[in-house]
C-alpha cells in the first residue's frame, strides 16, 4: 500500500503503541492489558484474552484443502467454545502472508504493519492527538479497545473494534449511525466459510424518512425492515421471538446515533447476530449440553418479503395464485410479464383519479411503506389528521400510521 511512510526507527516517536504478534509453538500466556512503552510477543498459543476469560484476540488462519493457502489474520474469536467461531476480523480484504504482524499506534492512526513494516489497515484515532501512555485492552463483551491511560472516562474510547463490525453482531455493540463521527456500523457477510473477505451481502441501516434496516447484495436490495415502530422494526413481527431466549434489544434515534443493540438477560450466555456468507441473517446462542450453535431465528425468507417482489399498486399474499395481487381498482401494466411471473412493473388505474370524491381502500397486516423516497414523514400528527392532509392533497395517493 503507498502513501504511508515506513516506520524504521521506534524510538524516534514519543507515543507509539506497540504490539508485535509472532507465531512459534511456545508455552501460552493469559493476558488483557498492555501499555504503549511495551511490546508483547504473542503466538498461536499465546493470545491476548478479555477480563471475562471469553474471547481471545490474535491472528489466524483458516484450514482450506489447498496447503499453499497462507493467508493469516487479526482477528477474534470465542476462547471457550471448542467449535472456533470468529466474530470480528481486522484485516478481512488484506490478509498477511507470514504469520507475523505489528500494531502500532503513530501519528494519530492505529495501524496493523506486515513483517517488514507495509501497512495493511489502517484507523484514525478519535479524540485529537495522542498525549499519553495508551492502553489496549480486550473488554469482557469483545471488544478491542485503545485509550487514554490518564482519562477517567472509561467508555472514552480511542478507538474501538464495535465500531468496525465484519460479519457478526455481538451484546452490546451498536449497529447503524454515529451521528457525530458519521460512521454507520453495519454487518458484511464473509465471502464463503472459509474466506473471511467482504462478501455479497450486507445489512445497513438507511436513515432517509424513517430508520430502517435494509438487506442488500451487491447493489441490489433483497429486504427491508420496516421503520421501528416503538416495539420491534414493523415488518419483522417473528423479532418478538427474541424474547424467548430471554434476549432484549433496543433501538435508539436521536441527534448522536440511529442504532440498534441487544443485550442478553443472562451475562453468562453467548448469543451473536451473524450475516451468513448465503445471505441469511441468524440470531443464534450456544448450548453448551450440545456444544452446538441453536440459530432460533432467521430473517424473513417469506417470499412475500422479498424487496418490492410485487411492485407499485399491488400486495402480496402466499395464499393466492398469483401470490401478487393487484388493489381493486388496478390492473396489471404488463399483463404478459405479470402472468409470466414477473410482477415487478406493478399495477395500473382503471380510472384515473379526480380528486373529488375519491376515498381509500384499508389495507390491515401491512409492512410500513418504505420512506427514503417520494413520502412526507411527519412524526407529530395523528392518523386523522394524516388522512386530512392526504384527502386534500391530490399528489397523495396513500398514508399510513
Amino acid at each position: 500500500m503507498r502513501g504511508f511512510p515506513r516506520y524504521h526507527h521506534i524510538y524516534t516517536f514519543a507515543y507509539i503503541f506497540v504490539v508485535l504478534i509472532l507465531f512459534r509453538r511456545v508455552f501460552s500466556i493469559n493476558v488483557n492489558t498492555f501499555s504503549s512503552s511495551n511490546s508483547l510477543t504473542l503466538s498461536n498459543n499465546r493470545t491476548i484474552v478479555s477480563s471475562s476469560d471469553v474471547f481471545e484476540l490474535g491472528f489466524f488462519k483458516i484450514t482450506t484443502s489447498s496447503p499453499d493457502d497462507d493467508r493469516w489474520y487479526l482477528g477474534i474469536w470465542y476462547k471457550k467454545i471448542p467449535e472456533r467461531t470468529y466474530v470480528w476480523v481486522a484485516n478481512r480484504d488484506d490478509p498477511l502472508s507470514t504469520s507475523s504482524g505489528t500494531l502500532k499506534i503513530s501519528d494519530n492512526k492505529l495501524l496493523l504493519l506486515d513483517q517488514v513494516d507495509t501497512p495493511i489497515v489502517s484507523w484514525n484515532l478519535s479524540g485529537g492527538g495522542v498525549r499519553s501512555p495508551v492502553v489496549a485492552e480486550l473488554l469482557g463483551n469483545g471488544n478491542f479497545v485503545v485509550k487514554d491511560s490518564k482519562a477517567n472516562n472509561p467508555n472514552g474510547f480511542l478507538w474501538q473494534s464495535f465500531d468496525f463490525p465484519t460479519d457478526t453482531l455481538l451484546p452490546q455493540m451498536k449497529m447503524g449511525w454515529d451521528r457525530k463521527t458519521a460512521n454507520n456500523r453495519f454487518l458484511r457477510s464473509w465471502k464463503s466459510p472459509y474466506d473471511p473477505s467482504s462478501g455479497d451481502y450486507s445489512y445497513k441501516l438507511e436513515i432517509q424518512g424513517l430508520p430502517q434496516f435494509y438487506l442488500w447484495t451487491a447493489k441490489r436490495a433483497v429486504f427491508r425492515s420496516g421503520p421501528w415502530d416503538g416495539i420491534r422494526f414493523s415488518g419483522m413481527p417473528e423479532m418478538q421471538r427474541w424474547n424467548n431466549a430471554e434476549i432484549v434489544y433496543n433501538f435508539t434515534d436521536n441527534r448522536e446515533e440511529t442504532a440498534f443493540t441487544f443485550q442478553d438477560i443472562d451475562p453468562s450466555s453467548y448469543s451473536r447476530l451473524k450475516m451468513s456468507f448465503s445471505g441469511l441473517l441468524e440470531l443464534s446462542t450456544w448450548v453448551p449440553t450440545t456444544l452446538a450453535w441453536d440459530n432460533f431465528w432467521l430473517l424473513s425468507t417469506n417470499p412475500c418479503d422479498m424487496f418490492e417482489v410485487c411492485g407499485s399498486y399491488s400486495y402480496c399474499d402466499t395464499n393466492t395464485s398469483p401470490m401478487c395481487n393487484c388493489f381493486k381498482g388496478f390492473d396489471p401494466m404488463n399483463p404478459h410479464d405479470w402472468y409470466s411471473g414477473d410482477w415487478s412493473s406493478g399495477c395500473v388505474r382503471k380510472n384515473p383519479l379526480s380528486c373529488t370524491g375519491d376515498g381509500f381502500l384499508q389495507l390491515k397486516k401491512m409492512k410500513l411503506p418504505d420512506t427514503t423516497t417520494e413520502a412526507i414523514v411527519d412524526r407529530i400528527i395523528d392518523v386523522k389528521e394524516c388522512e386530512d392532509k392526504c384527502i386534500n392533497d391530490c399528489n397523495c395517493t396513500a398514508f399510513a400510521n
